[in-house]
Parts: C-alpha cells; sequence; structure tokens
C-alpha cells in the first residue's frame, strides 16, 4: 500500500464497502492519489451481515470494478458476497488501511483537508463520505435493552436452538430471524409494531412466514411493542393488554441508521425533519462543504432503503469524474 502521510491526495475516502470500494476502482482508473480508509475489516457492512443472509438482487447488479460475480445460487448469499469483493480487492490492489477508524476531518482551506484517524494524520484535496448505515441500531428505548440477553446483531441461528426468542421487527432481517431460529427448534415470538408483515419482505420468504403463523408454529402479536424486558421475562403490549412471556433472548431487528456525528462535526447540512437528509448537489454529489462528496447509503439520511448497492455504484463514476476535472 502507498504510504500517504508525507503527501496530499488528490480525495480520500471514508468507507471501505463496496461504493468506497467502488470509488477506489474509479479513482485508480483516472490516475488519482487516493486512499481508502475502514474502521473494520473488507466490507465490514457485509461481514455483519446474518451468517446465512441471502441478498434481494442478483449477483451481477453487486459487481463492481468489471469483476464477474459468479454466484451458485440464484441469489447470491453473504459468503459468495465476502469472497467477491476479496476477489475485487485482488483485482484491484486498492490502497485501503484496514481497522483504521477517521475521528475528525478539518477543512484547512480551499482544496486542503486534514483526516485524522486513531492512527495517523493525513491531507487530500477532496473527502468522499461513503459510510453506509449499519453502524448504529434503533434502539427501542425501554427497560431491560442493555441487558446482554438483548441482540440488535443477528448472526448464526445455532446459538438460539431450544431457547424461548423473542423477535422484534416486521421486515426482512427479522422475519428471517424469526424462520432461521424456529428450524434450529427454538420457540419464537414475533412482536410487529404494524399490522401485518412487512410488503418489502422477500417474495419467496413472506408466504412461509404467513403459514408458519397460521399454523401456530411462529407466536405472532401484531399492532404490538415491547414493553420491558427482564432477565427471565419480557412485558408486551398488545391491543388486547399487557402480556408477560418467558424468555431467554430478544432479537430486536429494529433496522439501523447512519451516523451522522462525522457529517456533522464536517460542516456538512443535515435537514432539520426526521429524515435528516444531507445536503448534497445530485448532479455532483457535492456537500454544502466544497471538497466534500457523499455516496451510497448515506446520500438517503434516515431513509435507509432508498440507496442499495445496485443503484449507488454509478455515485462512484459520478464523483470521481467530478473530482478528476478539478484537480487535473
Amino acid at each position: 500500500m502507498t504510504n500517504c502521510e508525507n503527501m496530499t491526495l488528490d480525495v480520500i475516502i471514508i468507507g471501505g464497502g463496496p461504493i468506497g470500494m467502488a470509488a477506489g476502482i474509479e479513482a485508480q482508473k483516472k490516475g488519482l492519489n487516493y486512499l481508502i480508509i475502514e474502521k473494520g475489516c473488507l466490507v465490514n457492512s457485509l461481514f455483519n451481515y446474518p451468517a446465512n443472509m441471502t441478498f434481494f438482487s442478483t449477483s451481477e447488479k453487486l459487481e463492481i470494478g468489471g469483476v464477474p460475480f459468479i454466484s451458485h445460487n440464484p441469489r447470491p448469499t453473504r459468503r459468495e458476497a465476502l469472497e467477491y469483493y476479496r476477489r475485487v480487492q485482488t483485482k484491484w490492489n486498492l490502497n485501503i488501511h484496514l481497522f483504521e477508524e477517521v475521528n475528525e476531518v478539518q477543512k484547512l482551506g480551499p482544496e486542503q483537508f486534514e483526516v485524522k484517524t486513531n492512527k495517523v494524520e493525513y491531507f487530500s484535496k477532496n473527502i468522499i463520505v461513503a459510510t453506509g448505515f449499519y453502524g448504529l441500531p434503533n434502539l427501542m428505548n425501554i427497560e431491560g435493552e442493555d441487558l446482554p440477553k438483548v441482540k440488535h446483531y443477528y448472526d448464526d441461528p445455532h446459538l438460539y436452538s431450544f431457547q424461548k426468542i423473542v423477535v422484534v421487527g416486521a421486515a426482512n432481517s427479522a422475519i428471517d430471524a424469526a424462520l432461521e431460529t424456529y428450524r434450529k427448534g427454538a420457540e419464537v415470538t414475533l412482536v410487529i409494531r404494524e399490522e401485518e408483515i412487512s410488503q418489502r419482505v422477500k417474495y419467496w420468504v413472506r408466504p412461509d412466514i404467513i403459514n408458519r403463523i397460521k399454523e401456530g408454529s411462529i407466536k405472532a402479536y401484531f399492532n404490538s411493542s415491547l414493553n420491558s424486558i427482564s432477565e427471565q421475562n419480557v412485558i408486551i403490549e398488545t391491543p388486547e393488554g399487557s402480556f408477560e412471556i418467558e424468555n431467554d433472548f430478544v432479537l430486536a431487528m429494529t433496522g439501523y441508521k447512519p451516523d451522522f456525528s462525522l457529517l456533522e462535526k464536517m460542516g456538512i447540512i443535515l435537514a432539520e425533519d426526521e429524515l435528516m437528509t444531507p445536503s448534497y448537489n445530485e448532479d455532483t454529489h457535492e456537500t454544502n462543504v466544497e471538497g466534500i462528496y457523499l455516496a451510497g447509503v448515506i446520500c438517503g439520511g434516515m431513509q435507509t432503503n432508498t440507496w442499495f448497492i445496485e443503484n449507488s455504484r454509478v455515485h462512484a463514476e459520478i464523483i470521481i469524474e467530478e473530482i478528476s476535472r478539478k484537480v487535473q
């Protein structure tokens, strides 16, 4: 990897997920001096997906850098995706620093940014933020949520075999967790704020969960929420009143939100409503801070179902074309 500490780079890319990697590929193709900084492992957000997760999209829609993504399934799995993006890294040999976290980005002047990480300081003419949204879970803010038995990140269903599980949520992550743990022998109860299973659940999975609920294999409380959690029980608020049931684990699949603190420290304006959409030019993806660009899911603010790998890969091309025009 290039030593970037004693030079001013053309661009620093914050986030080493698929979109950050795509931006690095485009920068490399344009001959720009760049660095990708990722706080975790390569494609860290995908690594933190459930072990048995299957993508909604087909493999070709997840491709970057002209590297073919061949899957053995109609839709690729998390494991296949991790292997694919490792192959992309091997092909392009991207200049990426892993397990290094950006703490501060300060604008020193026109085309001059200082980037401080937990390890060192860098200087760059431009910044691309491609940090995704998987950093912070949406909390329920109820008593007992901080107990060790409460999980906001679901991994392997084997852990919950023969346990009494409460799964909170009605979207894909919650339904996958409910079905997988049920099939590993767990006693599963779903707690859902809405009146039905989300219409956004994968079309081949939705009938499965509906039928398991109808036959009584999985208990579901609709228009309901958790009231509190204790070591051995939970209290569920339903239209018919409160119920206390025995419980070993709570899987709070309540979704995630971007960490906006870094954007705010950079001076990027966020919408003052609940969506908190960052301010940026849709034609160039440059924010209200000249020289700072947004790519990927972060562009949607709290609307984390707006941008995906499939429809935001193009952000990398748009941004790098703009930066290349400026620096050359």
